[in-house]
């Protein structure tokens, strides 16, 4: 009898560890789809830090120089140097 039970409590747990492995919290599918959530969240992260290092360098830009001061100031709030004209042209 004894002889039949160890055999099958030796099964009995390797049934566990293999449902552990394909149906559990760290079975094969939940560690692909954790590694699809790094893939993207890496790929944001990218983009981000793309538009960090613009947005550092048009700061930089601004500390140090007033041609970007007067480029955002005409493109963005519409503003002239005294005795200019602003002439707007439309296409139809």
């Amino acid at each position: 009898m004894v002889n039949r039970i160890v055999p099958l409590v030796l099964l009995v747990l390797l049934a566990a560890v293999h449902a552990q492995l394909w149906l559990g919290h760290g079975s094969v599918a939940y560690v692909q789809e954790l590694r699809e959530q790094i893939d993207g969240q890496n790929a944001a992260n990218a983009l981000v830090r793309q538009d960090n290092e613009r947005l550092q360098v048009e700061v930089n830009d601004l500390k140090n120089g007033l041609e970007m001061v007067e480029a955002k100031a005409r493109s963005e709030l519409g503003m002239l140097k005294p005795n200019e004209i602003f002439v707007q042209v439309t296409h139809r």
